[in-house]
C-alpha cells in the first residue's frame, strides 16, 4: 500500500472500532461515560539569549509548547476508552519548523468486565519503553489472578506503523509488531517481558526482546530493572546482544540508613540509517555497527543525623562515550527540610571527577521557601555541565562535558486554587567561551 493512503487506513480503523462501540445497549453507553475523564491542558513559553565569545552579535531564540492530555479513567468497568496526548512546538526563529508530537491518539472499548481491552490509533505502550510506539492496533486480555491481593496478568498484541516523534505522519515502508506478558503485583510490583519486530520492506531493523520489572519488599527494598537484549543485529549486520541494561536497588536495614546501588549500560545505534544504508547499496562502516556506548556504576549511603537533615556519601564509575576512559566520582552532600525551623529547605552536593584530562569539582546548591500558602520559590547553583546532543555522525549521540562554568537559575512556583499552576524561571550560564540568559514561564491546568 501506498505511504499515502496509510493515514486513512488507520482513520477508517478507529471508525470501525467506534461504531462498534456505539452499537453496545443504553446502559453500556452510560456506563462508559460514567466516569469522569482526566487529564491536563499546559502551556510554556523559552526565550533564550546565547552569545558565543569572538562574535559580534548573540542569538535569539524562543519558543511556545502546548501539552494536551485528555483519557478515560483505568477501570473495569464496560465503556468506551480513549487516549490523547498531543503535544506542539512553535519557535520564532528562521529554518525551526513548527513541531507536533502525538504520544497517544487513539480510541477503543472494554469489554466483559475489562477483561477484554481493543484501541486502535496512536499508542504508546509503557511496558515496552523506547520501543512503545505505534499507529495501528492493540488487543489485550486481562485476568485477576488474586482479587484480594490485586494482583492481574495482562497479555497484548499490536500492530501497525511506526510513527515520527517529532512531526506528523509516518516512517516509510516500516511496520511493527509484537506483544507482551505482564504481571501486576501489589504494591506496584510489576514484571514484563514484551517482544518487538520492525521491519523496514524486506530487511528486519531491531528484533528485540524487553524486560521490566519492579520490586518493592515490605518498605524496606525495591529493584527496579530495564533491559533490551536484540536477536540480531540491524539489517542482519553488526551483532545482537545487549543493548541497554538498567538497575537501581535501594535497601533500608534501618530506620535512618539507606543504601542504594545503580548501573546503567547501553548502546546507540542508528538502525534506520543502517538499513536504508544497506537497502541503497552503501557501505556501512563497523563503528556504524557498535554505536555510543555508555556505562556507569556506583552506590551511595543515606543517613538521616536528625529529623529533617539527611548526609549522603557515594562513588561511582562512569563511561559516556565510547572512546572515553572511564573515570571516578566522589559524590558528597546534605539535605536540610525546614532548617532550624525557618521554613528554608536547603540541598548541596559537590562531586569530584577524577578524569585522564584532569581533575575538578562539580558543586551544586539549592535553596528553597514557602512565600506564603500557594508561593515557593527556589534558587541554585551548578558549577559544571553535561549537555547530551545529536552529531548525524558515526555516533548518533554524544556527551559534552563544560566542567567549568557558573549557572544561576531563580524559579517561582504558583499555585492557584487546586487545579492551576503557574511556573516562572529565570537562569544565567556563562564560561570562558559562552554565555547564555533564558527565561522560561507557563501554566498548567488539571482537571478530572
Amino acid at each position: 500500500m501506498h505511504e499515502r493512503f496509510q493515514p486513512r487506513l488507520l482513520v477508517h480503523t478507529a471508525v470501525l472500532v467506534a461504531a462498534g462501540t456505539l452499537g453496545w445497549s443504553a446502559p453500556g453507553w452510560a456506563q462508559a461515560f460514567s466516569a469522569r475523564p482526566y487529564g491536563r491542558i499546559a502551556f510554556y513559553t523559552t526565550s533564550t539569549r546565547y552569545q558565543v565569545a569572538g562574535l559580534p552579535a548573540p542569538t535569539a531564540m524562543s519558543e511556545f509548547i502546548t501539552t494536551v492530555t485528555f483519557r478515560a479513567p483505568d477501570t473495569d468497568a464496560n465503556g468506551l476508552d480513549y487516549g490523547l496526548d498531543v503535544r506542539h512546538a512553535g519557535y520564532a526563529a528562521e529554518g525551526r519548523s513548527p513541531r507536533v508530537s502525538i504520544y497517544d491518539g487513539w480510541i477503543g472499548g472494554r469489554f466483559r468486565d475489562g477483561a477484554l481491552r481493543a484501541r486502535v490509533g496512536h499508542m504508546w505502550l509503557n511496558d515496552l519503553g523506547a520501543l512503545g510506539s505505534v499507529a495501528g492496533g492493540l488487543v489485550e486480555l486481562r485476568r485477576t489472578s488474586d482479587e484480594k491481593a490485586g494482583t492481574r496478568l495482562r497479555v497484548g498484541v499490536f500492530g501497525g506503523l511506526e510513527p515520527k516523534v517529532y512531526e506528523l505522519g509516518y516512517a516509510s515502508h516500516v511496520r511493527k509488531i509484537g506483544g507482551y506478558v505482564a504481571y501486576d503485583g501489589k504494591g506496584a510490583e510489576r514484571h514484563v517481558v514484551g517482544y518487538v519486530n520492525v521491519r523496514d520492506q524486506n530487511l528486519t531493523e531491531r528484533s528485540v526482546v524487553t524486560f521490566t520489572n519492579y520490586v518493592p519488599v515490605r518498605g524496606r527494598f525495591f529493584l527496579y530493572q530495564a533491559a533490551e537484549y536484540d536477536l540480531s543485529g540491524p539489517a542482519g549486520m553488526g551483532h545482537g546482544g545487549l543493548t541497554y541494561f538498567f538497575a537501581n536497588a535501594r535497601v533500608t536495614p534501618v530506620r535512618r540508613l539507606e543504601l542504594q546501588g545503580i548501573y546503567n549500560r547501553g548502546r546507540s545505534i542508528d538502525t534506520r540509517a543502517i538499513v536504508e544504508a544497506q537497502l541503497s547499496g552503501q557501505t556501512v562502516t563497523t563503528s556504524s555497527l557498535e554505536g555510543l556506548l555508555y556505562e556507569s556504576a556506583g552506590g551511595r549511603v543515606y543517613v538521616e543525623v536528625a529529623r529533617g537533615v539527611r548526609l549522603q556519601a557515594g562513588y561511582s564509575r562512569d563511561k559516556t562515550n565510547r572512546d572515553d576512559t572511564a573515570s571516578g566520582r566522589v559524590n558528597v552532600g546534605i539535605s536540610i527540610t525546614n532548617l532550624a525551623g525557618t521554613g528554608f529547605d536547603v540541598t548541596a552536593t559537590d562531586s569530584r571527577m577524577n578524569r585522564p584530562t584532569g581533575r575538578y569539582d562539580s558543586l551544586y546548591v539549592s535553596v528553597g521557601h514557602d512565600a506564603g500558602r500557594r508561593v515557593y520559590l527556589s534558587g541554585d547553583y551548578s558549577s559544571s555541565l553535561s549537555v547530551i546532543h545529536a552529531t548525524g555522525q558515526v555516533d548518533p549521540i554524544q556527551v559534552d562535558l563544560r566542567p567549568r562554568l557558573n549557572r544561576f537559575s531563580g524559579s517561582a512556583v504558583i499555585a492557584i486554587g487546586r487545579t492551576t499552576t503557574l511556573l516562572v524561571q529565570a537562569e544565567r550560564t556563562a564560561d570562558q567561551a559562552t554565555s547564555e540568559f533564558r527565561v522560561l514561564a507557563g501554566i498548567s491546568y488539571r482537571f478530572h
